[in-house]
């Protein structure tokens, strides 16, 4: 009795303890903006299965406070660069894209060889031997893609992609106060949620002009997340913010519309909460993700150098008004909620996967292990030259000989006679 006791108590103490069985130790490179936002609520996951998290931390990190409290420990290195030297230079990125957006996409592709090549020489003198950027990331195991049936087109893709999107969507809190008197103060017009983004805070006045004299003629109560000068324009309808809860406003049964630069993570937010969008997309992939939108009948896209005030209460107009818009936002939030498992979760199954597993080499492709020629199949194409090669070689023979043949039997003919 004493023994089957001790047995029990062994079987209930093993019970309490599954998630502490296979947990290890893990380290977390660096990130910034959005892409934080989305791997922090899966660091966080993971050590509440008990998993011990180290983030690195560059000291020149514009996003990344590790002064706030949080449940994985923080690693700083120091690194050449200050804040300032790359607050600087991600100011000139930004004008650069936004003033010239075409030159941008015209040239990314050759800045983005030119900023590998620096990582290429980086990488070979650390190891030393000849190796690449490329190579280094077709390393890894398993690919998380922060996007989901619902944005992406139908495509096929390889067993290590897995499509995570919405990691960070939640369900609508309450608002603080003064917000919720001011959306509630819209009455049945509702309100508009307005914001570009984090990293852009400020525009030239003209351009700032230009949008609220746009948010003056529509119905609606308007929530802008702005940090520049007050515009001249804006009308009573309009508030600033240096800050608004971006998920908890969308959430609100109040909100018609979403302003937003076609980042991520807000067309995530978007989508979760059902939400049609006016889209002014900046530089990165926002524009290519506001053209998902469009294609999907959930957005409007506009311009941001080039729209008038006109263009903007038109495109307003269409989303509030045009109930289309917000029946196609409804059928991508159904689509996005309609999952079997959530997509934080999803997540964490695949990074402690690739842990049980010592790796996942079992869904990469062995195109990672082919050299260049193998892999765009030069050398199937240089044989199957060779054979055609040999083939019209020996017809060119055999022509050759029966034509040589044929003028010899004809030459003797004729002097035979």
């Amino acid at each position: 009795m004493r023994s089957q006791s001790l047995i029990l108590a062994c079987l209930i103490f093993g019970l309490c303890l599954p998630n502490n069985i296979n947990c290890g130790n893990i380290l977390v490179w660096h990130t910034e903006a959005s892409h934080w936002i989305n791997l922090k609520p899966v660091l966080e996951t993971l050590v509440e299965r008990g998993h011990h998290v180290t983030v690195l931390v560059p000291s020149s990190t514009l996003f990344m406070d590790v002064s706030e409290p949080a449940p994985y420990h923080y690693e700083t290195f120091k690194v050449s660069l200050t804040k300032s030297d790359v607050e600087n230079a991600m100011n000139k990125f930004l004008h650069f894209t936004i003033i010239q957006n075409f030159l941008f996409y015209m040239f990314q592709d050759v800045m983005a060889m030119y900023m590998w090549k620096r990582f290429d020489k980086y990488y070979s003198d650390y190891l030393g031997r000849p190796t690449s950027f490329c190579e280094m990331m077709g390393k890894a195991d398993i690919w998380l893609i922060r996007t989901y049936w619902d944005f992406e087109y139908p495509r096929p893709f390889l067993p290590n992609f897995k499509y995570v999107g919405g990691i960070h969507c939640r369900p609508a809190k309450p608002l603080p106060k003064d917000i919720e008197e001011f959306v509630e103060s819209s009455g049945d017009d509702g309100v508009v949620v307005f914001s570009l983004g984090s990293m852009i805070r400020n525009m030239t006045k003209a351009r700032a002009n230009v949008i609220a004299s746009a948010l003056g003629q529509i119905p609606q109560k308007v929530l802008w997340r702005y940090s520049g000068e007050k515009p001249e324009t804006l009308a009573p309808n309009t508030r600033l913010y240096d800050w608004i809860p971006q998920n908890d406003l969308l959430g609100h049964p109040k909100t018609k519309a979403f302003i937003t630069h076609g980042g991520t993570n807000g067309i995530y937010e978007a989508i979760y909460h059902g939400v049609p969008m006016v889209g002014i997309p900046m530089f990165g992939d926002q524009p290519d993700n506001m053209v998902h939108m469009k294609s999907k009948g959930a957005a409007v896209i506009m311009d941001f150098n080039s729209m008038e005030t006109k263009d903007l209460v038109d495109g307003l107009k269409a989303v509030i008004n045009d109930p289309s818009y917000k029946e196609n936002a409804m059928r991508l939030s159904r689509i996005h909620h309609d999952r079997p498992v959530h997509p934080r979760d999803e997540a964490v199954f695949w990074i402690e996967f690739v842990m049980r597993h010592k790796g996942a080499k079992h869904l990469r492709v062995q195109a990672h292990n082919l050299t260049w020629y193998q892999y765009h199949s030069l050398d199937v194409f240089a044989f199957l030259l060779a054979i055609i090669a040999l083939v019209l070689f020996m017809f060119y023979k055999i022509l050759k000989s029966c034509v040589v043949r044929c003028c010899f039997r004809s030459r003797s003919k004729s002097k035979k006679e």
